[in-house]
């Protein structure tokens, strides 16, 4: 349940299992595109709802395990039938972004989508641009036609949160996987995606935590000194939406409860 590994030779800077990993246990929707491609949380809805009846049809509990809170609602709570994106509205609302800033933009979209506001930080461009998309098109708030989304499922979720709640250690915590994605050759990584792929910094591939901070030094931006703050800072952050999103989705459960849980479900 990951929005960044479904990208092909994105690897270091998302954590995807490593073969030997993938070879002690099968993994499912990774590495199912380009970076130069899109994924959707409809796909991903659509992919995992097939991925799980095949592997329950082999006597199997399948494990829906990662970050992208976007999927696991869209899982849980149904997809919604939001209008497509339009490229043209895209770039208008991004020369707007360009002219006055993200934030300005956010400020806009509080306006007339408060619900979906409140929980996007100011500078979450992807976000924000689809919800003033979604508003532009269809003259309806995304949080709106999201409530409105068809949820049955043809098998029943256990959901689990696994929250740290000393601040301080995740942030060290945070601090040292980045240091150590930069040393397993990140940068390398997206060198070699630069050179294979026709790649830009605004494919939602590139604007994935780690790669749109690595994008930027590599475009003599910043120095090595200040990728790594910005690194770990768009790190946090991300790890601070996720907790958001957690404590707004109804249904989950401590994570001290999983272990019962998969043994009712193996009997």
């Amino acid at each position: 349940m990951d929005s960044a590994q479904v990208y092909r030779g994105m690897d270091v800077g998302t954590a995807k299992p490593t073969a030997a990993e993938q070879k002690r246990v099968k993994h499912h929707l990774i590495d199912l595109i380009e970076p130069t491609q899109s994924y959707s949380a409809g796909r991903f809805r659509a992919d995992a709802v097939r991925a799980i009846g095949e592997i329950q049809g082999r006597g199997k509990v399948p494990l829906i395990v990662g970050g992208t809170m976007l999927y696991y609602r869209a899982l849980a709570q149904g997809i919604d039938a939001l209008p497509q994106a339009e490229p043209g509205l895209r770039a208008q609302i991004d020369a707007r972004a360009a002219r006055h800033g993200w934030p300005a933009l956010h400020a806009d979209l509080a306006k007339v989508d408060p619900v979906t506001a409140a929980r996007l930080s100011p500078n979450d461009a992807q976000r924000i641009q689809r919800a003033l998309e979604v508003w532009e098109l269809s003259g309806k708030p995304i949080s709106e036609l999201q409530r409105s989304a068809n949820a049955e499922l043809p098998f029943t979720l256990n959901a689990f949160a696994l929250v740290r709640e000393d601040r301080a250690e995740l942030h060290r915590r945070i601090a040292e996987r980045f240091e150590r994605m930069l040393k397993d050759g990140l940068v390398e990584e997206l060198k070699a995606l630069r050179r294979k792929h026709a790649l830009h910094a605004g494919l939602p591939s590139m604007r994935c935590v780690g790669y749109r901070q690595v994008w930027g030094y590599l475009e003599n931006e910043y120095g090595e000194a200040e990728l790594r703050k910005k690194g770990i800072a768009a790190t946090r952050q991300l790890a601070k939406r996720q907790l958001t999103w957690l404590r707004s989705l109804p249904g989950l459960e401590p994570a001290d409860r999983l272990a019962s849980a998969l043994g009712r479900a193996e009997s």
